[in-house]
């Protein structure tokens, strides 16, 4: 089953909560498709893509990251980027371990957090696309037990609704509980006590545990576990051959990033914690730099085997407004013009280009993943420490693809006299950022975590 391809090139939305690109739902909570089980979108790649600009120098990105590893400001960090279908660099800087100081290279294996909903979405997708899922299937044709506070609205959730953030809980339900090692089936079961803000599909609403019912529709559609599909339908045929799901993944990767959290002036590395794990959908996923470039390359639409492109412009889509993310930190607050959230991704208006976005944190792990579709540019980069100091580096190769006048978002010190020349030459000279900010803040509501993957 094939998917309409009709994605939209512009992000301005009409109203708080809907996108005018995607109709509303019927009275009945289904979407008004032109083809089954598929949601409406404009062509994946942009009409004419822009070539980078001359001044674009990968070298460049490569010592910044260098230099944000000098001296132990953080422990470790990998970088992957990717343009025009090639991979322009995927490499590590600094140690795994600060206690054993191993270094991280291009198969040093992270824990993604959310940015693990990506996958969610895309399996999805894959489903969707075989005919075996719609975006607009109930939850409830899957898992019919499942319960709300009100009885109609747990009949009326979807797919899309899920992948989306549109169930109508409050923002991040049940995370501290989560925190707490409470387990995954005792806080859905909680679910159907949770008062609801919005009807399904009305408002945005950031989930974790909600969200990772993804992974008991996938078993219930295929018979095979989420993990197990993962690793057959994106893993395997991608070749990202050092990914894997799961706390038993990462600690038995050859070779792992152990997440370090602060202590005094510097770092101390901890076992990973197991609570998030417990929700593979939303933040399941550890991968390699040599793993995230595979997977922006498919995302850029240069895998079509594995991720056809009406379904990567189906995926894109974003669906509901998320305008606090235009408030968040410095660099979204001085270049993201307007902010949705499509299927397991984030979109952006980014200084007028598309960007479609995700970030991640969970204890002692950050992370951050992008792509400019008008200029076929993507980035991903993972660290091993709860700093907020490498997500500058983002929007620093970001004003550099589209070639506009770079802000400060950096601040990294060059040993290398000719590369710092070069930036300045180049108006990149990295200055003072004092925002200490995560790469995706929570919100604030009882129900949910201080340091939720997002």
């Amino acid at each position: 089953m094939t998917l309409v391809s009709a994605a939209q090139t512009s992000l301005r939305w009409n109203s708080p909560n809907t996108n005018a690109s995607v109709p509303p739902r019927t009275a009945a909570g289904a979407y008004p498709v032109q083809v089954p089980g598929s949601l409406s979108a404009t062509p994946y790649r942009a009409a004419t893509e822009q070539p980078l600009p001359a001044g674009f120098d990968v070298r460049l990105f490569e010592a910044m990251a260098q230099q944000l590893v000098a001296n132990q400001r953080i422990p470790g960090l990998a970088m992957a980027i990717v343009h025009d279908g090639r991979v322009l660099s995927a490499r590590g800087y600094g140690v795994t371990d600060v206690n054993a100081a191993e270094p991280v290279d291009a198969h040093t294996v992270f824990r993604l957090a959310s940015l693990s909903k990506a996958f969610a979405g895309t399996m999805a997708g894959l489903l969707v696309n075989d005919g075996t899922l719609r975006w607009d299937s109930k939850l409830t044709q899957y898992m019919p037990n499942f319960q709300l506070s009100d009885p109609n609205a747990a009949r009326q959730v979807t797919v899309a609704d899920l992948l989306s953030h549109r169930v109508g809980l409050p923002h991040n339900t049940y995370d501290r509980d989560l925190e707490k090692y409470v387990d995954y089936r005792t806080l859905t079961q909680r679910l159907s006590s949770t008062p609801l803000q919005c009807a399904p599909g009305t408002c945005y609403s950031y989930q974790n545990i909600a969200f990772s019912l993804i992974g008991d529709i996938v078993f219930a559609a295929t018979g095979d576990f989420y993990s197990q599909e993962v690793q057959r339908r994106l893993f395997k045929p991608l070749g990202m051959n050092d990914a894997s799901i799961g706390l038993d993944g990462i600690e038995g990767s050859s070779r792992w990033a152990r997440p370090h959290v602060r202590r005094g002036a510097g770092w101390m590395s901890v076992m990973p914690k197991p609570t998030y794990y417990q929700v593979a959908p939303a933040a399941g996923v550890n991968a390699s730099a040599s793993d995230m470039a595979q997977w922006l390359l498919a995302h850029t639409g240069h895998r079509p085997d594995v991720l056809p492109a009406p379904l990567l412009a189906t995926l894109h889509q974003p669906l509901v407004d998320t305008p606090s993310e235009t408030r968040g930190s410095a660099w979204r607050r001085e270049r993201v013009g307007s902010a949705g959230y499509a299927l397991g991704w984030r979109v952006y208006d980014y200084a007028g280009n598309r960007l479609v976005f995700h970030g991640g944190a969970v204890q002692g792990y950050r992370g951050v993943v992008a792509m400019l579709p008008g200029r076929d540019l993507g980035v991903a980069m993972m660290w091993n420490s709860e700093s907020a100091l490498p997500s500058g580096l983002l929007p620093t190769i970001l004003d550099r693809a589209i070639g506009i006048q770079s802000q400060p978002w950096l601040d990294v010190d060059f040993d290398d006299p000719t590369l710092y020349a070069q930036l300045r030459g180049t108006s990149t000279v990295p200055g003072s950022h004092t925002d200490d900010e995560s790469v995706d803040q929570p919100g604030s509501t009882s129900s949910k975590a201080t340091a939720a993957p997002f």
